[in-house]
């Protein structure tokens, strides 16, 4: 506690260059993420099959997977471009100064006296900043959907159904974020200095309450959930599941395809309830026992420990987090210069998090190469059970259905990719195919889907 008082005397400094520090971090991230892109766009343009892929993939397969890649990564660029001039602007135009003072003349106007304190007009603040965020992404998650996505045949969104999701969730934003905004605040507010551990123990309270309400109240508003019918699917993932002791609750499938063509699995609950979802789309494109084999992949996390580990991990991120703003908090130097008179604690927590943009660079870093490992971890845990050629054969299906990208820059990579790519993931599963997998039947798919044409 010491140390960290000292710190942040020592960081109050009066014309101190917060601005210009807050902004040389995003724009140095900015361009290191950006010249990372650039190393991946190279691999992007190559018009070669890999070797190691070369008797799963056709050369049009390909192709396409390259192209939509391409496209993928100019779209990121100029959105990042985009988001790095609203970064600057919000900061050199003083925005959030402004967003704050208008929160409170609108308080002064409209609400009781009782409700006009720092932590209604913080919510008034964030729900702003949340919705003038929300306007100013807009335009580039329309065209992520209904340009890029539809040329590749991937979205099934209908405008109305885009529109009805941006609805719902504003209103689970209206409705969750003054509570959870409230107490977050309180805490600071009543618990002074040892603030950061009773708000890491609400953080971990609020996780595991999520948990709990998501398959319940808020799954239902986004996707139909419906039980998996009867047959040799349901019947192979219960034996799964027994075997393993998987304490499994729900089988369902998510009718995923109403917004994309992509397919997935996942699994979710507390350790004694688990609820199994698996997309329609995952379903109707591969076989029962690749299905199978995509689950055994993932209950593989589960049996490993790697949810939970996970869970540590969050935990311990959290804390470190709320115990280095407890640093910034008080820091007169920091709010004076993005031009607040006042010291409210959520534009302290946002200005902090800013700070840290350099640290969450290395944490991204770290738990992607953690989570690469996971990855292995659980395709050999499949492996174990006798699942090798039924996952190998989904994963390359797969990779073809949704024209992932099949060759990564090893930097670029290291750094973004929380997956390890599928050449990387047959040679660990020692797979040598008998047969193509990636054949006639995927080719024609390819076409039907309206890609064919680019």
């Amino acid at each position: 506690m010491d140390f960290l008082q000292r710190l942040a005397r020592a960081l109050d400094r009066p014309l101190f260059p917060w601005k210009k520090l807050i902004i040389g971090f995003s724009v140095g991230q900015y361009l290191f993420e950006t010249f990372l892109s650039l190393r991946q766009y190279r691999v992007l343009q190559r018009t070669k099959v890999p070797k190691v892929l070369e008797a799963e993939v056709s050369q049009e397969v390909y192709d396409k997977s390259q192209d939509y890649g391409r496209a993928k990564s100019r779209f990121s660029l100029v959105n990042g471009l985009w988001g790095q001039i609203q970064n600057v602007a919000f900061i050199h135009f003083d925005v959030l100064p402004k967003i704050w003072s208008w929160s409170g003349d609108l308080l002064l106007r409209f609400a009781p006296e009782g409700f006009r304190g720092e932590i209604s007009q913080s919510i008034v603040f964030v729900l702003a900043f949340v919705l003038l965020n929300q306007a100013l992404s807009l335009p580039s998650s329309i065209y992520n959907t209904f340009v890029l996505e539809e040329k590749y045949g991937f979205n099934k969104q209908t405008p109305k159904l885009f529109v009805t999701d941006i609805i719902k969730s504003n209103v689970l934003t209206f409705v969750l974020t003054p509570p959870i905004l409230a107490a977050f605040l309180s805490i600071i507010k009543k618990t002074g200095n040892q603030f950061f551990f009773y708000l890491w123990v609400f953080a971990a309270g609020l996780q595991v309450f999520m948990i709990t309400i998501y398959p319940i109240a808020i799954l239902p508003l986004f996707n139909k959930l419906s039980p998996l019918e009867e047959g040799e699917l349901k019947e192979g993932v219960e034996a799964l599941a027994r075997s393993l002791k998987f304490p499994l609750s729900e089988l369902n499938v998510i009718d995923g395809s109403k917004r994309s063509a992509h397919s997935n699995a996942y699994f979710f609950g507390l350790p004694w309830k688990k609820h199994i979802v698996i997309y329609d789309t995952l379903i109707e494109k591969s076989e029962s026992n690749e299905v199978i084999a995509v689950l055994a992949h993932e209950l593989g996390h589960w049996h490993e420990g790697h949810t939970t580990k996970l869970f540590g991990i969050n935990q311990f991120h959290f804390i470190y987090i709320f115990t280095l703003f407890s640093v910034f908090i008080n820091n007169t130097s920091l709010y004076n210069a993005f031009a607040f008179n006042s010291k409210p604690i959520i534009v302290g927590f946002l200005l902090f998090s800013d700070l840290l943009t350099p640290l969450d660079a290395v944490v991204k870093l770290l738990m992607n190469i953690l989570s690469r490992r996971y990855e292995f971890q659980a395709d050999a845990f499949a492996l174990s059970l006798g699942h090798r050629e039924n996952l190998a054969r989904s994963l390359i299906k797969l990779q073809i259905q949704n024209l992932s990208t099949m060759e990564a820059d090893p930097v670029y990579a290291t750094y973004h990719y929380s997956h390890p790519i599928l050449s990387e993931r047959l040679k660990a599963l020692g797979w040598k195919p008998e047969e193509k997998v990636g054949g006639a039947e995927e080719d024609k798919a390819v076409k039907a889907s309206g890609r064919e044409e680019l």
